[in-house]
């Protein structure tokens, strides 16, 4: 006896090619609209977090107002000390002039180093300005 068998086909579907098989799994099929209204529920959850999105912005500034503005100050000191080294790059390649600058500052050494430094009189001034400058700046 022979069996007889059924040639079983692929079927072709939208959503890809099914594996043959009998017709009970042509039932599980989805409908042709199930990916629009997808689209259409990915699309409005899209559109409400937009809708809220100011709102979680100026709430997370509110709550962490002090944190951002230091964070702000922050990388706004490291940008300026960038400049500031690019800028002295810039200076010290142009000839004589690191040279100079050289000069400036040691003189600028010998007289602070002289003026301050060199007698007990002088030192305490020199302690009473730090202090002064200390409390203008920290406060009590």
């Amino acid at each position: 006896m022979e069996t007889e068998q059924k040639e079983l086909e692929a079927v072709i579907t939208p959503n890809g090619i099914l594996p043959p098989s009998g017709d009970a799994n042509l039932a599980k099929l989805t409908s042709a609209y199930e990916p629009e209204a997808q689209w259409r529920q990915v699309a409005n959850t899209t559109t409400d977090f937009l809708e809220q999105f100011p709102e979680y912005v100026s709430t997370f500034f509110d709550k962490n107002k002090r944190p951002l503005s230091n964070l702000a100050l922050i990388i706004t000191a490291l940008i300026t000390l960038k400049l500031v080294i690019a800028v002295l790059g810039a200076i010290n390649d142009v000839p004589l002039l690191e040279p100079f600058f050289e000069l400036i500052g040691i003189g600028y050494f010998c007289w602070f180093s002289w003026r301050y430094l060199a007698k007990s009189e002088t030192r305490q001034e020199l302690t009473e300005k730090i202090r002064f400058w200390k409390q203008e700046i920290l406060g009590n």
